[in-house]
């Protein structure tokens, strides 16, 4: 999973892309799972890092972060 490099994300969840003029809002996890990307970590680093950061199981939480990939690539923001 990576960021395409002109996708635009802040510290608060904004996600704009200006090859389509769109632009998101994430949640806290969402938006720190942007940052790891930023920073080109591995999926089990991500994994690693948002289950132990927010306390929430692991399982679930890979099924909740295959439904975000799903989301950013159907919105062009992944490559």
């Amino acid at each position: 999973m990576k960021l395409k490099k002109n996708i635009a994300t802040s510290e608060e969840g904004f996600i704009f892309n200006p090859g389509t003029g769109d632009s998101f809002s994430a949640n806290p996890i969402g938006t720190d799972i942007l940052s790891l990307l930023k920073e080109e970590k591995s999926l089990k680093s991500i994994v690693d890092t948002i289950c132990a950061k927010y306390d929430v199981d692991q399982s679930q939480f890979e099924k909740d972060l295959d439904d975000f990939e799903s989301q950013l690539k159907d919105n062009g923001i992944l490559e």
